[in-house]
This record gives structure tokens, sequence and C-alpha cells, in this order.
């Protein structure tokens, strides 16, 4: 019988300024799927935070200690570097200031230093599988306050694979509209839109309508 080859684990670039911190995250990570690649970096001003040595990863899991202003650089540095990659970023503290800036630069998890033990593995497996780990209410101020600039714009992102009704749908949907004014819109029965909307979900790989948006939101912020 042929042999067959072992399939690749995927790999998670475990970053931050503190071996501590670096210690307790391959711990926490340890004996899961992932293949671990840690690395110390001592982050200072931009931009020389771009042009730290960075191990490639399908993953990265950013400890953001030290000046908000250079780990923003850094994720910026990892989407140019690596733009397959899939970011999750740990803090103190999670507040507008922290978190939307990291949003805009593509960040697709957020997770702060007192859920780590009981959270890290499963948000990493969320973000792993394509869909986004930020707390709600973040979220939907975030989604909020980008749609503001987006109304009766079309979407941002180029949507691959959509039907005709499906980017007519996702338009509304970066309009902020709710299902029943969709529905209005389009003429379409509530049912339809939500039949729509669904589809829509399972094509991006999310499960919430807010990640639906961002999704859409981080790719149109890619491609300009």
């Amino acid at each position: 019988m042929p042999r067959t080859s072992r399939q690749r684990r995927p790999t998670v670039g475990l970053l931050s300024p503190h071996p501590l911190v670096l210690e307790e995250l391959q711990h926490l990570l340890g004996g899961t799927r992932f293949h671990l690649r840690a690395r110390r970096l001592f982050l200072g001003l931009p931009p020389q935070t771009r042009r730290l040595a960075i191990p490639a990863a399908d993953f990265y899991v950013v400890d953001a200690q030290g000046l908000r202003t250079a780990t923003e650089a850094l994720v910026a540095g990892l989407a140019e570097r690596f733009p397959a990659a899939r970011v999750l970023v740990v803090g103190e503290h999670l507040d507008e200031a922290f978190v939307f800036p990291l949003l805009r630069l593509g960040a697709k998890g957020l997770l702060s230093y007192a859920e780590l033990r009981q959270r890290l593995r499963r948000a990493l497996e969320v973000v792993a599988a394509g869909g986004f780990w930020v707390p709600r209410t973040l979220l939907s101020r975030f989604v909020d306050s980008m749609l503001l600039g987006l109304r009766g714009r079309r979407s941002m992102a180029a949507a691959a694979g959509l039907s005709a009704r499906e980017q007519q749908v996702l338009d509304a949907l970066l309009e902020n509209l709710s299902n029943k004014e969709i529905a209005g819109k389009l003429h379409l029965s509530e049912r339809t839109v939500k039949f729509h909307v669904s589809n829509l979900l399972s094509k991006f790989g999310v499960q919430r309508r807010a990640d639906l948006i961002l999704a859409c939101l981080q790719a149109g912020a890619a491609a300009r």
C-alpha cells in the first residue's frame, strides 16, 4: 500500500517581549494541534517594529505589552509580510482606543490577559477556523462607527462567488439595515432575506452578522 503523507500541523507564532508571557502562552497551547514557534520581540518605535525578524506562521498570538503604537505597527507588519496569516492580540485592557485600530489593521481576535487561561485555546480555534473573537459590545460599536462612513455606498469588499441577489443583500447589510428593512428595499420576504443572510454567513465562514460586516470592512481596507 502507498505510504500516506502526514498532514502538516498549522503553525502559531507566539510573539511577546516578555519571556514569562511566552512561557505561559506555550503552556496554555501545549498539547493542541498547533505547532508553536515562540519569539521574544523587543518592540520599539515604528517603523523599526516592522523590520523585526519574525518566524513565518499560519496564525499569530501577539502580546500587546509596551507602546500601543508599536503593537499596531507589528500587526500592520504581519498583515503586510504574511497576508494570509490571522492575528489574535492579547492585552491588559480591551477598550476602544486599543481595539479599534487593531481591527482596522486586520486583527481577527482580541483577548484580555484575565481571559487567557479559560479562553485562549477556544479563541485560537475560532480564529483558525476563519471566525472572529472580539467582545460583542466592542465589535458592535466598531461596526457602527465604520458603517457611518459607508452609508449609501457599495460594499468595500469584492465578494467573490456571490450571486447578484446575495451581493444586493450584502450591500444592504453594509448600510446597517435590518432584515425587515432589507426585505422592503429589495421587495423580498423576510424569510428570503434570512435565507440569503444565512448563505452569506456560511460563504464568509462566520457565525454573526457583525462578523460578516467586519470581514467585509477588513477586506475592503486591505484592498485600498
